[in-house]
């Protein structure tokens, strides 16, 4: 029999590249979960398919709604359950942090208390993967790589919100046997990032220049912080070894992984990179007060030893071919008149 796999945040980067992955890497049917009046930006590419049930479809539900999960989960009854979807803004949870921490930590145990009671009503038995963060780490001092066992230190109320998510991950797994394991993936990036992450704003305002929308100013916020890049697209490959390896009885219920790059930048050198890309060269950098959080998390530095002992995995696409990908996909939404807002 087909297996099937759900994804939570079908229409963010990570969950449609998980879906591209899984599409032409496999025979899983995709289910995809969305709240109904999400854009469909990420997925536009593979609405002929959505809409002709070939392999992949889209079922409407509300992290924050206890009875719609638990009906998807009754109806769809997946193999695989990928738990992507999430506020996934760092700024953005300095503002909204209430909306913030009911999403991530209280979605999140919606999600798996759902599981939970399904399986002593009947059995049911997924495979469960919990998307953490690597900003549970927080500000962390510089040094030593970040390891799974590095202290966590919340540095926004979305890292404090992620530290949850990863402990419900693994207390779920290990009070309840529930299948799961949770991933804190490092800076990830490439096409369809959204705007409001620092690469991906870089590359959108170059783009914006370079058609005329935008005068020769980069807008940013902290450059001060060093951190390893890798693309989404080498992340959810690992995912899925993860899923198989699950799904095998080789990795321990509740276990934790971090996944992260082994090309790590100073944010001024990835501006840099960016700027190499263009053929303008009146590109200014201006630091922009808006754009500061309260607290940053500086240092984003990691070991994947474990990862690495787990699966048969690295990054291969290498950072520079991520960037230029990343301003590409910018000019390209920008020559098909989608204007992003400048922010």
């Amino acid at each position: 029999m087909t297996k099937k796999i759900l994804i939570t945040g079908i229409t963010g980067q990570v969950g449609s590249q998980l879906a591209d992955f899984l599409l032409e890497n496999t025979s899983f049917d995709v289910v995809g979960m969305m709240r109904w009046q999400e854009p469909m930006d990420n997925l536009y590419h593979l609405t002929d398919r959505i809409n002709r049930k070939d392999r992949i479809s889209l079922h409407y539900a509300d992290l924050n709604d206890y009875s719609a999960l638990a009906r998807m989960l009754k109806t769809v009854r997946p193999d695989y359950v990928s738990h992507l979807a999430a506020q996934s803004y760092p700024k953005t949870s300095f503002e909204i942090p209430i909306e913030t921490l009911q999403t991530n930590i209280i979605g999140t145990a919606n999600l798996l208390e759902a599981i939970r009671q399904q399986k002593e009503a009947d059995g049911y038995d997924p495979v469960v993967h919990v998307c953490s963060s690597s900003e549970v780490y927080g500000r962390a001092k510089p040094g030593m790589p970040l390891a799974e066992d590095t202290p966590f230190h919340g540095a926004s109320p979305y890292s404090i919100s992620k530290i949850g998510t990863d402990y419900l991950g693994r207390f779920y797994g290990e009070a309840y046997c529930l299948r799961t394991f949770v991933t804190r993936m490092g800076t990830h990036s490439g096409p369809r990032r959204s705007d409001v992450f620092f690469e991906s704003t870089v590359a959108k305002q170059i783009a914006l220049i370079e058609a005329g929308y935008q005068t020769p100013e980069i807008r940013v916020g902290n450059l001060s912080s060093t951190r390893t890049f890798q693309d989404a697209r080498d992340a959810v490959r690992a995912y899925f070894l993860l899923l198989e390896a699950s799904a095998q009885g080789k990795i321990v219920c509740g276990e934790y992984f971090n996944i992260a790059g082994e090309e790590a930048y100073q944010l001024p050198e990835v501006i840099e990179i960016l700027l190499g890309f263009s053929t303008r060269t009146d590109i200014k950098v201006v630091i922009d007060q808006d754009r500061l959080r309260p607290i940053d998390a500086d240092y984003q530095m990691f070991d994947n030893t474990k990862i690495r002992a787990a699966i048969d995995w690295k990054p291969e696409i290498p950072a520079r071919k991520m960037f230029e990908d990343l301003l590409n996909h910018w000019r390209s939404e920008i020559a098909k008149g989608r204007i992003p807002l400048n922010r």
